[in-house]
């Protein structure tokens, strides 16, 4: 009887523990210089990729000064294209600046993993000089994957169930 016991409670105990959370951050773009933007990513999964290339996010919202509306296109390009990245209007066919210099994200175009820092950027095709801060807007925050929550609870209905029998036995 009491093996069963011990039994029952590790096998509760391992499904408590393998657990896991995914660690969502919040990542802060700020852009300075001929032109001014800022924004904020919640996923590096891109929309739209071209692996080796770029790696473009649409439906960006921030301050985009000049844009015709709130949101527009951001694309991240690899030394391939000259590093850098660009603001693009979807609505009004324009880009709002385009710039070179430095490869902003390492990892594939498929999964990019943003480099924090300050980078010196310079524009694409004519004058212009820019500065890109890439960092964390707030801490990562740990949030729970579904499949803690359904351990968890399958756990504590395990332990109500032994429970509920345990009294069964010793009534019995």
């Amino acid at each position: 009887m009491n093996l069963m016991k011990s039994l029952k409670t590790a096998i509760i105990a391992v499904f408590l523990f393998s657990a896991s959370v995914a660690n969502a951050a919040l990542i802060q773009f700020n852009l300075t210089g001929d032109y001014t933007a800022s924004w904020q990513l919640e996923s590096t999964t891109p929309d739209d990729v071209f692996d080796g290339i770029w790696a473009t996010y649409i439906d960006v919202t921030g301050s985009f000064p000049g844009a015709s509306q709130s949101a527009v296109d951001v694309t991240f390009y690899t030394p391939v294209l000259q590093g850098g990245f660009e603001i693009y209007d979807y609505n009004a066919g324009i880009a709002l600046v385009a710039t070179a210099g430095p490869m902003l994200y390492t990892e594939s175009a498929n999964g990019p993993l943003f480099t924090f820092g300050t980078f010196a950027l310079t524009a694409y095709d004519g004058p212009g000089n820019y500065t890109l801060s890439i960092s964390a807007a707030a801490a990562p925050v740990d949030v729970p994957e579904p499949a803690t929550s359904a351990l968890l609870l399958g756990g504590l209905g395990l332990m109500l169930a032994s429970g509920r029998r345990f009294k069964a036995l010793r009534r019995g």
